[in-house]
């Protein structure tokens, strides 16, 4: 019999689970961010850790769903309105890399937006994204906002596949701003979905 995920609201006790989904997420770039954050001694993922630690951090651990296969952490989404996670008066006090996807994000107000979906490499191809995207529409209808959004990287075809699969149609783009030592290159792509 296959394991089902469960759901739960994730704790401070999964920071440091969440800080590795994150750059998941982020195809590395996060880890990019936190090490040129990072003071003496510190690792990138000190960093992280401690971002998610902190309740004003648009990944906090307090706007993040953890999804669990058995007594492991599988997955997460991380996500909220984009007006409560993102000040558009400071986008351009973000880091030159995620600034485009800021303002990409704040141009979809009133939806839920899903700013982190991730899973371990040992949990793909069990449905995860999916669940975690039909859990990410039930958040966008329980705070009444019109949807989800999202933002991908033109190159992550994978991904964009499954949110077309799950609603979700292009709405803009910015061009990506990332490392030359980056493997990849293209637009960040704002996706959104309307709720059924």
């Amino acid at each position: 019999m296959a394991l089902e995920p469960t759901f739960r609201p994730a704790t401070l006790a999964d920071a440091a689970a969440l800080a590795v989904l994150v750059d998941i997420a982020a195809n590395g770039l996060a880890n990019q961010i936190w090490l040129d954050q990072a003071g003496p001694g510190q690792s990138a993922l000190e960093v992280g850790r401690q971002s998610v630690r902190r309740p004003e951090d648009v990944d906090s651990y307090r706007n993040a769903t953890i999804a669990m296969m058995g007594p492991e952490i599988a997955a997460c989404v991380i996500g909220g309105l984009p007006e409560s996670l993102y000040d558009a008066s400071r986008l351009d006090e973000k880091p030159d890399m995620f600034r485009p996807v800021a303002r990409l994000a704040v141009q979809a107000p009133g939806t839920w937006f899903i700013d982190v979906i991730a899973s371990f490499a040992e949990f793909r191809g069990y449905g995860l994204g999916s669940k975690l995207l039909a859990l990410a529409a039930s958040k966008a209808e329980e705070a009444g906002p019109a949807g989800n959004s999202l933002v991908v990287g033109s190159w992550n075809t994978g991904a964009e596949r499954l949110y077309r699969r799950c609603g979700f149609l292009p709405v803009a783009r910015e061009p990506a701003i990332l490392p030359e030592s980056y493997p990849q290159s293209g637009d960040w792509i704002l996706m959104q979905r309307p709720l059924p």
